[in-house]
Formats: C-alpha cells, sequence, structure tokens
C-alpha cells in the first residue's frame, strides 16, 4: 500500500528582513499578521514513515538555512565551554545521513568522514572542513535517502539492526534519527544567536 497525503498548514508567521524566523525570538512583532501556506507531499509505501517524512523534509531545507552566512571562524567558536561548535554539529548530522543510507544499500561517505567515523565526538584542537563542504554532502546524500525512505516496506522497517551495546529495529533507529536532527538544528540556531547572527530562517 502507498499512502498519499498531502500535508497543508495555515501558519501565521511575522515576516522579518525579508524572510521568514522564528517567532518565539521575537515576542515584539506578535501578533502575527502575515499567512503563508506550506504544501508539501510526501508518499510512503509504508504509513509508518510517513510522520518521519515530513520531518525529514523540514530539517533538510533547515539544515542549509541554519548555517547559511556563518564564517568559518565562527564554525569552530565554542565560546569558552564544552560544548560542540557548530562545524562539529553540522558535520555530526551529515555523517549520520550516510550512516542510515548504508543500512539501505547506499554505501556512500561525506568528505569529513575519517572524522566523524563511528560516531566519533568532538576533538581538540582539529581543523573541521568548512560549514559549505559539509552542505555540498548533505545535498548529496538527503535525495538518495529521502527515496530509500520513501520505498521502505514494513518488511524493511522491521529488520533487526545493532551497533556495540544496542539492539533494535530499523524503524527504531529512523526515529531516533530524526529526533537527533532536530535537536543538533536546534542547537546550531542557538548558536546563531549566541554568536550575534539573525535567527534561522524557515522559509
Amino acid at each position: 500500500m502507498v499512502l498519499n497525503t498531502n500535508l497543508r498548514c495555515l501558519s501565521q508567521i511575522p515576516p522579518i528582513n525579508g524572510g521568514f524566523t522564528d517567532p518565539l525570538l521575537y515576542p515584539n512583532e506578535l501578533p502575527w499578521t502575515t499567512p503563508i501556506l506550506l504544501t508539501m507531499e510526501v508518499q510512503t509505501v509504508s504509513s509508518r514513515t510517513y510522520g518521519f517524512m515530513v520531518l525529514y523534509d523540514m530539517h533538510t531545507t533547515f539544515f542549509s538555512n541554519v548555517i547559511v552566512d556563518i564564517s568559518e571562524k565562527d564554525a569552530g567558536e565554542r565560546l569558552g565551554t564544552k560544548a560542540n561548535h557548530m562545524a562539529w554539529l553540522a558535520g555530526s548530522l551529515v555523517q549520520e545521513r550516510f550512516e542510515l543510507a548504508k543500512s539501505f544499500g547506499l554505501d556512500k561517505q561525506q568528505q569529513a568522514h575519517d572524522l566523524f567515523k563511528d560516531h566519533k565526538g568532538i576533538q581538540e584542537g582539529v581543523q573541521y572542513p568548512a560549514l559549505q563542504t559539509f552542505e555540498q554532502d548533505w545535498k548529496i546524500i538527503s535525495p538518495l535517502l529521502r527515496k530509500a525512505l520513501l520505498e521502505a516496506d514494513d518488511e524493511k522497517l522491521d529488520e533487526p539492526f545493532e551497533m556495540p551495546g544496542m539492539k533494535m529495529t530499523l524503524f527504531e533507529l529512523i526515529s531516533f534519527q530524526i529526533y537527533r536532527e532536530a535537536n543538533c538544528i536546534g542547537q546550531l540556531a542557538l548558536w546563531r544567536r549566541l554568536l550575534g547572527y539573525p535567527a534561522m530562517k524557515y522559509m
């Protein structure tokens, strides 16, 4: 069975600096007055993946929006904390899409694979690639993985997935992956504001 659903969401979000940004960061702009219509079409073989794919498509767009105009210097800034900087967060997001794609037979690597393989954490004193490099690889893997996710049937989703210390189904792995993407993009959006950049635009 193929689930063909059109999602249409009518929202009212204020235009700021020629685009649309997080209203929570601009409380003085309320009440919202500018209606926009967001239309996304998702066709999935399994109904279980429909919600994931709506979020997946959002994340695909938000990734590029959240790193736009960030300088190479600022991408590696940690402001004296132990927090993961923007370059690591971006590279990790890209890496995990490539890793998930392997479960669907897509054996590809991002350019910075060695810095992130085996779910490697941030490394002190390492110069990470420019954000544009990560974006290039994001745009390569995202449509390939999207197609695989859309075509996944229930039998595929129920396949076992194992890694050291963890055992789950592929469906559960996808669930965690989508959650983690939202988490990391949220961290990137916060870094934008902490570093003095305009808020991430949704459109």
